[in-house]
């Protein structure tokens, strides 16, 4: 026997070939998803995108890991109106826990302080309506905001405190729905960078007791609502094609704007970049059609009876969009064009 044969390393058994992953795809549309608790925005996204496998994805900002609910997903042509979902207002419902209150204003913070809780019905009432309307809020430590590169909750966990300026945001509806000891059920509709730890903190100074969050559920953003989300373990019990006709259109997330449409020529010069005459006063923002019923342009704005893109799809995105299933009853105000350029 070769003695240098004695000290070579054993042969390796021959492995069996490994699957090559499937490809992404170009796919275009909104995802509603119910996100679970203890996941973060960019954690649920990960996911379905590979789930969907899709080339191109994004949400429609951070909820937080503690919270549950509403988080639309954009995928495709749909990423290019992700802006509007983040600026548009929010419904949620939380549940605060009175008398505590906590280092970062939720259950996993220290308590600073515990106070009888001592008030009466008609206090309550008053301090909600106190706090509705629009006013000045701080942003908390333990918010996404960025200082330097960094997420404020960063500085928290490290024990730095940030000099943070006051925001105007704007509380459109704040409603009691259950109070019961020491635990309050509310549901608010506020505006674009409004916090809600923020908020419970407010009103339990208010109320004279302190307070934190103990639980938050966001149940709808802008025109689109909870109601009609998935869970990531439904949407990973369906079957693969099935998951795909989970897929709203993109204008689901405008479909509160007014809607301008075009006929078929006008319709392909807008979609160039060129901005066209019609019958429809100013307006801040307007979702724009071509002549089929699912031929969704974009956005636009209208000043001094001219029509200014905004957001243009490509005409594959559009040509895509009107081949596939998914169907939404949007509402859409035709509005007569008198003129062109």
């Amino acid at each position: 026997m070769n003695p240098v044969a004695l000290n070579r390393p054993p042969r390796r058994a021959p492995q069996a070939a490994r699957e090559p992953r499937a490809p992404r795809r170009a796919l275009h549309g909104v995802l509603l998803l119910d996100k679970p608790l203890g996941w973060s925005s960019n954690d649920a996204l990960q996911k379905v995108k590979g789930m969907l496998r899709a080339e191109k994805a994004g949400h429609t900002g951070t909820l937080d890991p503690l919270a549950t609910g509403l988080l639309p997903l954009c995928f495709g042509a749909a990423t290019k109106f992700s802006q509007a979902s983040l600026d548009a207002d929010k419904t949620y419902r939380a549940t605060l826990k009175l008398g505590v209150t906590r280092v970062g204003g939720d259950g996993e913070g220290e308590v600073i302080e515990t106070r009888p809780v001592t008030f009466d019905d008609a206090a309550l009432r008053a301090a909600c309506a106190a706090l509705t309307g629009e006013t000045m809020q701080l942003p908390p430590m333990h918010s996404a905001l960025k200082h330097e590169g960094k997420a404020l909750y960063e500085y928290a966990r490290a024990g730095v405190e940030i000099e943070r300026s006051p925001r105007r945001v704007t509380i459109h509806r704040l409603d009691i729905l259950r109070w019961q000891g020491d635990e309050l059920d509310i549901e608010v509709c506020v505006s674009k960078g409004t916090y809600i730890r923020t908020l419970a903190e407010d009103l339990g100074c208010a109320l004279g007791c302190g307070a934190h969050l103990g639980a938050l559920r966001r149940v709808a953003s802008g025109p689109v609502r909870l109601d009609g989300a998935i869970t990531i373990d439904a949407l990973q019990a369906l079957d693969p094609a099935l998951r795909e006709q989970r897929l709203l259109p993109p204008d689901v997330l405008l479909a509160d704007w007014p809607a301008v449409r075009l006929v078929a020529d006008e319709a392909g010069r807008f979609l160039s970049g060129l901005r066209r005459r019609v019958d429809a006063g100013d307006c801040t923002a307007v979702r724009v059609y071509g002549p089929e019923p699912r031929a969704f342009l974009g956005s636009a704005h209208v000043k001094a009876g001219e029509l200014i893109p905004g957001r243009l799809l490509s005409p594959a995105e559009v040509q895509a969009l009107i081949d596939a299933d998914t169907v939404t009853d949007v509402p859409v105000t035709e509005s007569k064009q008198v003129s062109m350029t």
